[in-house]
């Protein structure tokens, strides 16, 4: 079994709600996170972040965090000020990863869970970040 794979089920495991379809297209996503309507939290691992670069203004939360689901939630918590209302969007490279975490977090009380299903390098969802030419920057935490 992958480390991802154990992962997911992990967050899986702490749940029992299923995930609320509530997607959004990168295009969208970029527009609102652009107009400060939505916080964007890209939830791939730092080498992803190095290769493909991330979107401007995006959160970057590793979902494979160093204390588990535990912690995980705690840096989305803090990254929107303990407001589990507000609006947030995540995306990973092909929107599996944040399908699994967009179902834990509901799971976790948070209201106004965005899933960018195409990712950043696209799915059958759309053609993602990197295709649609929306704007990135290198990870400089990376």
């Amino acid at each position: 079994m992958t480390h991802h794979l154990r992962i997911l089920l992990i967050l899986l495991a702490t749940t029992s709600l299923p995930a609320l379809a509530q997607d959004i297209n990168a295009a969208e996503a970029h527009e609102a996170v652009k107009n400060g309507k939505l916080t964007l939290i890209d939830i791939r691992t730092p080498p992803e972040w190095k290769q493909t670069g991330v979107a401007p203004g995006a959160a970057l939360i590793n979902m494979i965090h160093p204390q588990g689901a535990a912690g995980f939630l705690n840096e989305v918590q803090a990254k929107v000020g303990g407001d589990k209302t507000a609006p947030i969007a995540l995306i990973c490279r092909t929107g599996n990863r944040t399908t699994q975490v967009q179902r834990f977090l509901q799971g976790q009380g948070f209201t106004q869970v965005y899933n960018v299903k195409e990712g950043m390098a696209g799915s059958r969802a759309g053609p993602g970040w990197l295709a649609r030419k929306l704007p990135t920057e290198s990870c400089m935490a990376c």
